[in-house]
């Protein structure tokens, strides 16, 4: 359906209006947050109100869930209405636990019907999620809003890397729904097995957990590879699946505006940044009242436009896709510096498979370690090391110290992949 950016708006307060109406009449985490401003069930008259609302952090959620346990008191309705409960990777050393309503999570399904839409799923479409269906939230939704789409889908969960590539020849899917880390190592499974995967059913690769789609050089090797058309896609555990590659428009995620609010700023002074610049993800969902998100801190680093409507739809997109996260991003000689863009340098190399990126931003300057692992068993080139060094100081200004190691050292992920690992080494103490 075709809208202008003031009609967008209007559907967009409308939402907020009813959802923050029921928020605050029975959410014990909104009332005591908001008590302080002095609102009520019917004190939000417009979009300015909301914008004075105090940004909602993942810390402050974690500590309710703490003080409150199990679940936190982030909950709208009564404990008996909840019906799915999912939780984060715990990346940062704590899980966030996730409860949702009947209702929140069929909004959640809706949300992959018009992601399914944009990126031109056919009726005849069938799926294939490589992965281990466990309490992650990963691709639950989207494998739930397959089925209801009427479309064949197969779960992964309990395979080896080898029985998935024979289900993949086996059951014919088109589509596969699977992090860029776990496709990529899907490529050196099959190179083992000598699988020619281009010669695949598959048609579209739907990737999220991390960024990597949008990396180019990462995006080429894995189109080549498999032969198929790469789609970036974004989305959190606690907020939904809200970010999506429109087929017509590569390498730009769009924010599904119906479904949410996005807000851009500078993390440092929580000012708004214009479009064009880059600053932190703010999103508030519209359908998820069960257990909602009023004005997220999501820690991710974007570029911002709103230039485009695709199929008559007035989203902002996201340049590039999620740059990187607040908590990852490090400086090295007054550069800032996201592991993501240290990947985009890697993968520009096919004689490298695994790395990992060791930090030690006690020292000043910070040091750099980027460990590297052959993309097979017959190593890599002798002078690899300088020749990767020369195009990190080309391309971000810096030389890391590069480590290499043996083939199948490197641990590999089937979800989000934990490559930075910040370490404190040791002084060298001179005799």
């Amino acid at each position: 359906m075709n809208m202008t950016r003031s009609e967008l708006r209007e559907l967009q307060w409308a939402k907020l209006q009813h959802g923050l109406a029921r928020v605050m009449r029975s959410n014990l985490f909104y009332q005591r947050k908001y008590a302080p401003l002095g609102h009520t069930a019917g004190s939000f008259q417009s979009f300015d109100d909301f914008a004075c609302l105090p940004f909602t952090t993942k810390e402050e959620l974690l500590i309710d869930q703490a003080e409150n346990p199990p679940y936190g008191s982030n909950l709208t309705e009564e404990f008996g209405s909840y019906v799915r409960l999912h939780q984060t990777s715990g990346t940062s050393g704590r899980r966030l636990r996730w409860m949702d309503t009947a209702e929140s999570w069929n909004w959640f399904r809706e949300c992959w019907q018009e992601i399914f839409d944009a990126v031109g799923i056919r009726p005849n479409d069938r799926f294939f999620f490589p992965f281990s269906f466990g309490p992650f939230l990963a691709f639950w939704a989207a494998f739930e809003g397959a089925i209801a789409r009427g479309c064949f889908t197969l779960a992964g969960g309990g395979m080896t890397s080898v029985a998935r590539l024979q289900a993949i020849l086996d059951h014919q899917p088109t589509v596969l729904c699977a992090t860029p880390t776990y496709v990529h190592h899907l490529i050196d499974v099959a190179r083992e097995e000598e699988i020619d995967i281009t010669r695949s059913s598959v048609r579209l690769l739907i990737l999220a957990g991390e960024p990597g789609a949008n990396i180019p050089s990462l995006r080429r090797q894995l189109e080549s590879s498999w032969n198929a058309r790469v789609i970036d896609h974004s989305g959190m555990t606690e907020i939904g699946s809200l970010g999506i590659e429109f087929a017509d428009y590569p390498e730009k995620l769009f924010l599904l505006e119906d479904q949410c609010i996005a807000e851009f700023i500078n993390p440092s002074n929580g000012e708004p940044v214009p479009a064009g610049e880059i600053g932190e993800l703010i999103l508030t969902n519209l359908g998820r009242w069960g257990s909602p998100l009023i004005r997220y801190r999501t820690g991710d680093m974007v570029r911002w436009r709103n230039d485009i409507s695709p199929k008559g739809k007035p989203f902002v997109y996201l340049e590039g896709g999620i740059l990187g996260r607040t908590d990852d991003m490090f400086y090295v000689k007054g550069n800032n510096v996201y592991p993501s863009s240290m990947e985009a340098v890697v993968r520009e190399n096919s004689h490298i498979g695994e790395f990992s990126i060791e930090l030690d931003d006690s020292s000043h300057p910070p040091e750099v370690t980027l460990v590297i692992e052959p993309a097979s068993e017959d190593g890599m080139p002798e002078h690899m090391a300088a020749t990767l060094a020369r195009s990190f100081q080309d391309r971000l200004y810096f030389r890391p110290e590069i480590r290499i190691v043996p083939f199948g050292t490197l641990p590999r992920f089937e979800l989000k992949a934990r490559r930075l690992r910040r370490v404190k080494k040791s002084p060298t103490i001179n005799p």
